[in-house]
This record gives structure tokens, sequence and C-alpha cells, in this order.
């Protein structure tokens, strides 16, 4: 179903507002079976329903300021860009399949969601409502979820027993909403056994969110109020795979903090740091960049030389920091695979920024990988800070 949109994204981006919003245009050319369906097949008058698509029903980008009746057989329903204000029950009287629901980038209030509307959906799976006006969070809801979008809201409130009937979600998306540290304190998440993405970026976090879920897989906090970590936070976290903390107020790591076995991303960009820390053996992409590290301790991040369990690191950015020096010959016994250290400008005077010898250094690449960078057009010198805020989204498929 994902693949119906030409443009269609998986996720939104938190750093900023987009300019403006890109259609969604339904793509012709997908392959796919044409289900077995009586023709034609039931359509509100104000929406599309493709043939190819039969349990679909496309309402977006229309202007519309109420819920069209729904057919029985819909099982994917797009009403996103729209000016929508309630969700009565009535459109969905007769809908028992609906597997998913898009009301992203509307103007939904939470007082104006009829009680139980979405807990009568047993079938549903997905439920975007991000980028609307929900003040609190939509309870009830049916256990059947697995992904629910609720970012750019206004939410500041989480009750003890809003979560407790979701054990089948995978992803929560809260980012961009009113959350502080009040709200975590009744651990809404720990029971959530399945939870693999947790979005809480753009909030009013100053503490960690305690006793998350041992299924963690990605987990996002940046543009927080968060100054520490505590020690051994992480012991129970052993499946994750990327972690976001920029744009946060950490100061000191302890320094096992990220002993974690299966970590490939660790962004803790644009915080207060004075010094590194140590590197997983898994860790592939560090951001480090717009701190106050005047050196980095190749020791401190590698302690010990394993030749037969290698570190995977292959790029570290590590620009608007106070480095005077490049980073230690060192690193590459330890950091065998590293292939990209962007130094970039350096905030060594408060005045000005100056710049290393080497602003951007590049491994040796074998042939085979320059061909392959030059067909991507990575082996120039001359590269850009837009050029690495790009690199900062090499997970961006998993998160936002």
């Amino acid at each position: 179903v994902f693949c119906q949109y030409e443009d269609y994204d998986f996720e939104d981006e938190y750093n900023e507002e987009p300019d403006h919003q890109h259609p969604y245009y339904f793509n012709s050319n997908t392959q796919a079976e044409v289900p077995r369906f009586p023709f034609p097949v039931e359509c509100a008058r104000e929406c599309f329903c493709p043939p190819a698509f039969p349990l679909s029903m496309y309402c977006d980008h229309r202007e519309l300021k109420t819920i069209p009746n729904i057919p029985s057989h819909v099982q994917q329903l797009y009403l996103q860009n729209n000016y929508i204000e309630a969700v009565p029950t009535g459109p969905f009287t007769n809908v028992t399949f609906l597997r998913e629901i898009n009301f992203s980038h509307n103007k939904i209030k939470s007082h104006m969601i009829d009680h139980g509307v979405f807990a009568k959906l047993s079938n549903l799976v997905q439920l975007h409502l991000q980028h609307n006006e929900l003040e609190e969070f939509p309870f009830p809801l049916p256990s059947s979820l697995e992904r629910l979008l609720l970012g750019f809201n206004k939410i500041s409130q989480l009750s003890g027993n809003t979560l407790e009937g979701l054990p089948n979600i995978t992803m929560l998306d809260l980012c961009n909403n009113f959350l502080d540290d009040s709200v975590l304190k009744g651990k809404p998440f720990a029971n959530m056994k399945n939870l693999m993405q947790l979005n809480l970026c753009n909030n009013r976090l100053q503490t960690m969110p305690p006793d998350l879920p041992s299924s963690l897989m990605h987990l996002s906090l940046e543009n927080n109020s968060i100054s520490y970590i505590p020690e051994n936070y992480f012991k129970r976290l052993q499946k994750l795979i990327a972690l976001r903390m920029s744009y946060n107020n950490l100061q000191n790591i302890p320094h096992n903090t990220f002993n974690l076995p299966n970590l490939l991303e660790l962004n803790l960009g644009h915080n207060k740091l004075k010094q590194v820390f140590y590197i997983p053996r898994s860790l592939q992409h560090l951001y480090i960049e717009d701190n106050d590290i005047e050196i980095i301790n190749v020791t401190l991040m590698c302690p010990s030389i394993d030749p037969m369990n290698t570190n995977q690191l292959t790029y570290i950015r590590a620009d608007k920091n106070k480095l005077t020096i490049p980073i230690s010959t060192y690193a590459f016994f330890c950091f065998p695979h590293i292939r990209t250290i962007y130094y970039g400008e350096q905030n060594v005077n408060a005045s000005k920024s100056t710049q290393l010898r080497i602003p951007v250094f590049r491994r040796f690449l074998t042939p085979e990988e320059y061909d392959e960078a030059e067909d991507n057009h990575e082996t120039h010198d001359q590269e850009t800070e837009e050029d690495h805020e790009a690199d900062d989204n090499y997970f961006h498929r998993y998160f936002q």
C-alpha cells in the first residue's frame, strides 16, 4: 500500500517545518495483481478509489472539512492534508476491515474525537495523527494497533493506563509535543514489550525516560534539555541500533555508557561534551559535532585492539569543536574500517572559527570503492556542511 504514492514518505522530518506540502500522486505504474472485486467499487464521491487498489480510498488534498462515509470494504483510508476538525462515529458505522488511517495535516482536536471511535476498529494496524491540534493522547485505541504517529501536536499528558491496552505497538512517535519529565514518572512505556522505535524528540524532557522496554531498537531524544545519562542506563537496552540525542545539554558521559553490542549510529552533536567516551565495536557512524571537545583521546574510545573482533566505525563527524590537531594515527589501528573523518571548522577562539589543515580526511579506497564513490560524487575534497547534514540522516528511514 505504501508504494501506491510516488512521493510517499514514511516519516516526517522534525528539525524544521516544511515550507510546503508536496501532494501525493497515485502511481499508476505500480505492478500489483488486481483482486477479483465486483465493479464498480463503492466509493465516496469526494474521494478516489482506483480499480487497481479496490481496498483503498484516497481523500487527501481535497479541502475536506468533514469525513465522508466510508464503504464497508475499505482497508486503507487516506485523509491527510485537509481541514478536518472532528472524528465522529457516523462515517465509521459500517467499517470493520480498516487497517490504516492517515489523518495527518488536519485540524483535529482531542475533544472533537468521539469516544471509542477508533477502539471499535479491531483490525486497525496503523494510525497517522501527526500535524493536528491534539491536546491529549487519543484514548481508547484498538489493541491491534502496531504503528501510532502523534508528532506535531500539543499533547502534554499521558495518563497511567493510556498505553496499557496497546500490546502490539512497535512504533510510537510523540515528537514535537509538550511532554515533560512529570509525564514519564508513571513509566508509561515499561509494559510495551514489542516497542522497537520510540520518538520523543522536540519535547521538554530534562532527564532520560525511565524503564524503557528491552525490545527497543531506535530511540530519538533530539531537541530536549537532557543534561546527563545515568550510569548503566542502557544496560537493559541491548537491542538498540540507533540513538539520537543531538541538541541537548549533555556535558559528561560515563565511560562505558554506550557499551551496546548492536549500536550502529550514535548522534550526540550539538551538546556540551568536553571529552569522548568508549565506542562499541558495532558502531559505524559517530556524530559529535558542535561540542566543546579539545582533543579526541583514542585510548578512551578504543582501550584495546582485538584482531578477531575489529571495530566497525567508518565515519566520524567532529566539526565545530575546539580541536587544534587531527585525531591520532593510532585511531587507524583501532578503527581499521574508518573511511571519513570530517573536521570542518573548529571553534578554537570565541571570536572566530578556524580550520584544521585537513578539513576532511578520506582513507585510501580500493579501486572498486573509488569507482563506486566517483559514481556517487563522493570523492571531492571540497565538502560543505550541508553534505554532512545529509550524512546525519544515515538512518532517516527508521526515524521521525
